[in-house]
């Protein structure tokens, strides 16, 4: 089905379409707003959810009760030096693939053909970031170490990329940033994007590095005066939040790069500090692998439209770690190895490292859920997410293509 018009108006009160077969298009979710029922944005009704579930989902469910043993029986037979291996190469791929993105200005990104998705995306991370890191922020204490600058509390950026959230997290008026990603030219980017930011407002304090925090500690790339020794320092960790948008389903290539992450993340974040992030959604996405016809050929397990594909290698392996598929985004990700992170893994995982979820849900459920709040509203309207009259620059495909994806919040105890 090809895409609507770049403009696709918002309403409260639609009457929802017919829903094709499962095995024929991915059912879209549809959220609402203010304007007449012609939008994309129109919410799934209580039913419509339950046949989702019940349709596309029943594989998925019945594969989750296989026995761990089965699993583990099946990771075994697999060559570990080949997949040592494949692992290598994937972040070989990753790394060459985020250092050769292009750093655009703010007109250049404008004319983006998914706009509309960039927008929304930016619109669920301010969300979660005020709704949960500014609390933190608001009980951090003064341990001194603020350089000068007027602000509260310290945010460690995993993944920063090329510094999307640096303005995100200066209007929070922090004190304190730190960026750490694994490319060291989107490292290099943030710098620049972080020197734009000084000409025009106070931003907060910034150290960049470049690390593979999945593999290394921070300490191996940043300095003590900014990780200061938990010897030194027994009651006192230096972060406030612990953010990680679009790049934690890389650490679960394996447990051990889940584990150093985690370590990363808990290590040098105080007790009621937060940690918040945007994953993929695990369940949707074997949800739509076993919505496959069974006689799909292994080359070609993928779904998607005009805006995302995602391919699986394999309809019947699931291990909780490396379990890999490649994934595409126009004007954005150009066919890259990712991992599905299983949701109740990740939390059985975390809470080793103190870990405790505060708040999950599907991008689509952050939009029903706070698309009307006093503040959050009126947000999409300056962000571009809608504009004035509620319309938005999101197409269905566009659409589909944002709620692949979950936000997530956890306190640190």
């Amino acid at each position: 089905m090809p895409p609507r018009s770049a403009t696709a108006s918002v309403s409260r009160s639609p009457t929802l379409p017919a829903r094709p077969p499962p095995q024929t298009k991915p059912i879209p979710y549809n959220p609402h707003r203010r304007t007449p029922a012609s939008s994309v944005l129109v919410p799934l009704s209580p039913q419509e959810m339950q046949m989702y579930r019940d349709q596309i989902g029943a594989g998925t469910m019945r594969l989750s009760k296989r026995k761990r043993a089965e699993v583990d029986e099946r990771d075994n037979d697999m060559d570990e030096q080949r997949r040592n291996a494949k692992r290598s190469r994937d972040v070989g791929l990753v790394v060459e693939h985020y250092n050769a993105r292009p750093e655009v200005g703010v007109r250049q990104r404008r004319e983006s053909p998914i706009i509309g998705l960039r927008n929304f995306n930016n619109w669920v991370k301010s969300v979660l970031i005020t709704r949960f890191a500014h609390p933190a922020l608001a009980k951090a204490t003064d341990r001194g170490g603020g350089r000068g600058t007027k602000g509260r509390g310290k945010v460690l950026d995993m993944g920063c990329g090329k510094g999307g959230d640096l303005s995100k997290w200066a209007k929070a008026r922090i004190r304190e940033y730190v960026g750490v990603d694994i490319a060291a030219v989107s490292v290099a980017q943030a710098k620049g994007r972080y020197d734009s930011l000084m000409q025009n407002t106070r931003p907060p304090f910034a150290e960049f590095a470049t690390l593979d925090c999945y593999t290394k500690p921070l300490t191996s790339a940043l300095p003590l005066n900014i990780l200061p020794s938990s010897l030194d320092h027994p009651d006192v960790a230096p972060f406030d939040v612990v953010s990680m948008q679009f790049c934690m389903h890389y650490a679960f290539e394996s447990i051990e790069k889940a584990r150093c992450m985690l370590e990363n993340a808990s290590r040098w974040l105080r007790k009621g500090g937060v940690f918040v992030g945007t994953i993929p959604n695990a369940e949707q996405l074997l949800q739509r692998l076993d919505a496959l016809p069974p006689d799909t050929p292994s080359s070609d397990l993928s779904f998607g439209n005009s805006v995302y594909k995602i391919r699986f290698e394999n309809r019947t392996s699931r291990p909780l770690y490396g379990h890999r598929y490649w994934f595409f985004l126009r004007d954005a990700v150009e066919d890259v190895p990712e991992y599905i992170v299983h949701w109740d893994n990740f939390v059985q995982l975390a809470a080793e490292y103190g870990f405790y979820p505060l708040y999950k849900r599907e991008f689509h459920e952050v939009f029903e859920e706070h698309q009307e709040h006093p503040e959050f509203g009126p947000l999409m309207e300056r962000m571009k997410v809608v504009d004035k009259d509620g319309e938005s620059q999101m197409d269905e495909d566009q659409w589909e293509a944002v709620n692949i994806y979950i936000a997530f919040a956890m306190e640190k105890r």
